[in-house]
């Protein structure tokens, strides 16, 4: 239950983003939710490997590096999702921290601190 209460809370955060920022369209409900769901395994399979092999980069610049490699997975996803589409890199660096916010703020929210509704 509290994975898929958290899947259509990153779906909603996705669905909020176009409100936020032009650059960023989302055309559905079922576009937001696809892109959830890849958003969520590219960030379980792809984001750790890359986090390893940029490691001295991440340690260097104290770890904003991170915020780079996020932002290139979610243009990514955006570039893999038929009706979820971001204009740029940038688009995707701010819309990532956004997403991130939104996310982490109805999280919050809606779920108690066990992980429950």
């Amino acid at each position: 239950m509290r994975l898929l209460l958290t899947w259509l809370i990153n779906a909603a955060a996705l669905m909020a983003l176009p409100y936020l920022m032009h650059s960023v369209t989302v055309t559905n409900l079922g576009a937001a939710l696809v892109a959830a769901l890849v958003l969520g395994l590219v960030n379980t399979v792809i984001r750790p490997v890359l986090v390893v092999l940029t490691l001295p980069v991440t340690l260097v610049s104290l770890g904003l590096f991170i915020l780079v490699i996020n932002a290139l997975l979610f243009w990514l996803v955006a570039h893999l999702v038929e009706g979820f589409h971001v204009a740029g890199f940038w688009s995707a660096f701010l819309a990532a921290i956004l997403y991130s916010v939104i996310s982490w703020a109805l999280s919050t929210l809606l779920l108690n601190k066990d992980g429950n509704p």
